[in-house]
């Protein structure tokens, strides 16, 4: 009983979360009639696989493919290449469903496993809501176009949230990763670590009016300079005066490296250091001051301000390596047959 409670939270966290690539697309249609996808050429009896006692059809793919296949267009430089990324992509989903099929069987290989009815219920519920704006009428006419009944479109739920509870079991398998490892990592990738010289920036600018010479827009900028010398707040000073589009925020265009700026303000912003201000910049636009809030000299950052990033990105690498190897032992004791 203990081992159903657990399983009923677990399926309670994820619940109105989406499993994926196989989440509904409100758009799932066939794909345009101009793009040949190839799909009946490379499997003209319609079967690209069967998995266990599913058979994955090219409507199967289509379906899934779908909504993917504007991107791929504009991604792709020549007819050749959309091809290729086109045929890729396909492989891909064959393999995805394939895969899912494996793990539903793996799931329901434990007799104690079993999602209440009620999840299945909520999902599709928020299904309904979501993904076509609570009409029950679209959702019907949605399974007639697929030719399934509610109780199979109940099942596929049932099962999509199965794949997506097995994969993240799987993925918070390696949760964490040894102090070692991390340095190890560190000093052998330490190019990953090489920051360029930064400067968190604040700036003023005195906008140039009409009939302003260079004197007196020097004037104008000096008379704010001069508050600086005394004391007053950077951040301030911008609220009150300056004409940019961070005037709001305290002249805070936040961290800029040498190459994202012009070299009127780099030469003068990288010569100064935390706390610094320059003296007034004079350009055909108008006036300006800059405050360097923090610095980040060029070098190899250490390894205390990287080793969360550092620890995520071999938790991560650990969770696919170990959920790759968990679906290859899968394939490897189902029933699976390519077309």
């Amino acid at each position: 009983m203990s081992h159903h409670r657990s399983l009923s939270a677990a399926f309670s966290a994820l619940f109105f979360a989406c499993s994926g690539w196989l989440c509904l697309q409100a758009a799932d249609a066939p794909v345009s009639a101009k793009i040949d996808d190839g799909l009946n050429m490379r499997f003209a009896n319609g079967i690209a696989a069967i998995a266990e006692t599913k058979i994955i059809t090219v409507d199967d793919i289509r379906r899934e493919i779908a909504p993917l296949i504007e991107q791929v267009q504009k991604d792709s430089h020549n007819e050749r290449e959309f091809n290729e990324k086109v045929q890729q992509l396909q492989d891909s989903i064959v393999q995805q469903l394939i895969d899912r099929v494996l793990i539903v069987k793996e799931f329901y290989k434990d007799e104690k496993h079993k999602i209440p009815a009620s999840f299945i219920d909520n999902q599709i519920a928020e299904t309904i809501a979501t993904q076509f704006d609570g009409d029950r009428s679209k959702y019907l006419a949605y399974l007639r176009s697929r030719g399934i009944s509610q109780k199979d479109y109940r099942k596929e739920t049932e099962e999509d949230m199965v794949y997506g509870y097995m994969r993240q079991q799987k993925r918070k398998s390696a949760t964490t990763v040894s102090p070692v490892k991390i340095e190890n990592f560190y000093r052998e990738n330490k190019d990953r670590f090489y920051q360029e010289d930064q400067a968190h920036l604040r700036l003023i600018q005195i906008a140039r009016e009409s009939g302003d010479t260079d004197e007196t827009l020097r004037a104008k900028t000096e008379a704010i300079h001069q508050q600086l010398k005394s004391g007053a707040s950077f951040a301030d000073l911008a609220r009150q005066h300056s004409k940019d589009s961070r005037r709001t925020k305290g002249g805070d265009w936040g961290w800029q490296r040498k190459a994202d700026l012009r070299e009127e303000f780099s030469n003068v912003i990288f010569k100064l250091e935390k706390g610094q201000y320059s003296e007034p910049i004079i350009m055909p636009e108008g006036g300006f001051l800059l405050f360097v809030e923090e610095r980040k000299h060029a070098g190899l950052i250490p390894i205390d301000e990287v080793r969360p990033q550092v620890e995520r990105m071999l938790i991560q690498q650990a969770s696919s390596e170990a959920e790759e190897r968990w679906l290859e032992k899968l394939r490897r004791t189902g029933y699976v047959k390519h077309f």
